[in-house]
């Protein structure tokens, strides 16, 4: 299986969270398609675990989650 593009992937999530978010102005298909596109791209069938997945391939946006962040800044 090959990886989206992180950025194609990025979008997916973010616009399905958006979506499931105020899912009264969402249309019911729109999210339908995106947690299918998001199960199909991370090889899944389960749309907690898609996004999981998504999350873990994304990474850290800003770098918050290495070690360099991690570390108390020197005063």
């Amino acid at each position: 299986m090959l990886k989206p593009h992180p950025t194609v992937l990025r979008r997916l999530v973010e616009e399905y969270e958006t979506l499931t978010a105020a899912p009264a102005t969402a249309s019911g298909s729109r999210i339908a398609d995106l947690a299918y596109t998001l199960c199909v791209s991370t090889g899944t069938r389960d749309v907690g675990r898609a996004l999981a997945t998504a999350r873990a391939w994304l990474g850290p946006e800003d770098g918050s989650g290495t070690a360099a962040a991690a570390a108390p800044a020197a005063v």
